[in-house]
């Protein structure tokens, strides 16, 4: 099971859904809708869209957390399920499809959906599972008046910033000037997955699960991590993307890697302080070890329907949803909340991190039935090495020894 998708997927996605058909009501009198997802602006504004679909026979609510992949699983596991939908990204849908909870969506499209843009679908072994509506990524986000306090140009590779980023705290400008999603666990494995790729690196032997991460590309990912974290908060193995942005709101933090979701809330003036606001830009994603793809990847963000709900259910949340995140969504606060694929969007300059980020020919995260199970390992198993207490051969070695146990036992590897 592998769906493959690269940035030419978001652009044409974008293009066709430029000429859908906006829909006029929700089509849908009853049933039970519960949406369960990550909380940032742009999930928070389709839960409340598709909330409008309420009416006295039909009840929309949503769970919004960062705590969402910890319980969405077990929340469409029961029958019924107590989470009728669960908006998923690229990694997030394929532990869903692994314990099969989901419903194929190709019956309630071809009945309701005919005005979604084929480039939405996510179609995954022949079958549409998931309904794209966002394309994200991570990119540079940095302050324009720190870096033209030390004649700085914004750094296009991870070692410029990390040379800014010294002369910055030497200066005395900024003590912490980095910052990132460094939480140990998810965030962590994916600040690794986005570097070792930006050094060139493959995760498994090419058609195979069998795991390569322990070579000269593994480590000079890990020993670019920890090059960067000398100039994060010392807390930085605790910061998830929320304790990042309200770092970098705070005023401490003068660069990161950082959604493209994210930064309409650290570029506004309510919540912040207007010298922070007002000088919070956004960048193209950064290089490393003189590569030229992008130390990132491009990610999309979707809806999926509960296999273990009725059929009413099923229906009521297709329905709710394809109105949350149809061009009725669009208004002059959501426009640059994501970059949308949904008619009637138009980038706006918030968004150009991630628009760059696909122009560049980012990488898309790797869509495989045992990529989670890596995740797993390296979230679990970086933190070590950033803290000095092993070396970087050793924590890759154990990491691959990790996920070989878990891809033994779920029938990946023999």
């Amino acid at each position: 099971m592998f769906y493959k998708v690269n940035s030419a997927f978001f652009l044409a996605a974008l293009l066709a859904a430029g000429t859908a058909q906006a829909q006029t009501n929700c089509g849908a009198t009853s049933g039970r809708v519960n949406i369960v997802g990550n909380e940032f602006p742009a999930i928070r504004s389709v839960a409340a869209q598709a909330s409008r679909c309420q009416t006295g026979n039909l009840t929309v609510r949503s769970n919004l957390t960062a705590n969402h992949q910890r319980i969405n699983l077990a929340g469409m596991q029961g029958n019924p399920a107590e989470y009728t939908s669960a908006i998923v990204a690229t990694s997030s849908i394929v532990e869903l499809i692994n314990n099969n909870v989901l419903r194929p969506l190709d019956a309630l499209v071809a009945a309701h959906g005919a005005d979604i843009p084929r480039n939405q679908l996510i179609t995954i072994d022949g079958r549409i599972m998931a309904v794209a509506f966002m394309a994200n990524s991570q990119h540079l986000v940095y302050r324009k008046d720190l870096l033209a306090q030390i004649g700085a140009e914004p750094p296009k590779t991870y070692e410029e910033m990390i040379r800014i980023g010294r002369t910055l705290r030497e200066r005395g400008i900024v003590r912490n000037p980095i910052g990132g999603a460094y939480q140990a666990g998810w965030n962590l494995a994916q600040e690794f997955v986005n570097m070792y790729i930006g050094h060139g690196g493959e995760f498994f032997r090419p058609g195979t699960p069998e795991v390569a991460i322990n070579n000269a590309q593994g480590i000079a990912a890990l020993n670019t991590m920890k090059a960067l974290t000398e100039l994060m908060n010392p807390d930085f193995l605790t910061h998830d993307s929320n304790a990042t942005s309200a770092e970098w709101r705070a005023g401490n933090v003068a660069m990161m890697n950082m959604w493209g979701s994210r930064t309409g809330v650290l570029m506004a003036r309510e919540g912040n302080q207007p010298q922070v606001a007002d000088n919070t830009t956004v960048g193209a994603p950064m290089t490393v070890g003189g590569g030229r793809i992008p130390a990132t990847t491009l990610w999309w963000d979707g809806w999926t329907v509960a296999r273990n709900v009725s059929d009413d259910d099923a229906r009521a949340t297709f329905l709710a949803l394809k109105h949350g995140t149809s061009p009725a969504l669009l208004n002059a606060e959501t426009m640059g909340q994501a970059v949308w694929m949904i008619a009637g969007y138009q980038p706006a300059p918030v968004n150009k991190g991630v628009m760059d980020t696909m122009a560049m020919g980012a990488k898309p995260y790797p869509m495989l039935p045992y990529m989670g199970l890596l995740h797993t390992a390296l979230g679990d198993g970086i933190a070590p090495f950033l803290q000095g207490r092993k070396d970087a051969a050793t924590t890759l070695a154990d990491i691959e020894a990790a996920y070989r146990t878990a891809a033994r036992e779920r029938g990946f590897l023999r």
